[in-house]
């Protein structure tokens, strides 16, 4: 495979932006939500008879 070069006034380089207070807060929130949504039960142990 050989290099793929830029085309000519092209810039391929992405700088990203600062996010703002209230998204910072939105994105926790959503954070928190799936956090609480995917935690796993705790399953019940099992157990076992002994052998006589």
């Amino acid at each position: 495979m050989g290099l793929i070069r830029e085309p000519k006034n092209v810039d391929f380089t992405v700088q990203s932006i600062p996010w703002t207070e209230e998204e910072l807060i939105d994105f926790r929130k959503l954070m928190t939500k799936l956090k609480a949504k995917n935690v796993r039960k705790k399953l019940p142990s099992v157990k076992t008879r002994k052998k006589v």
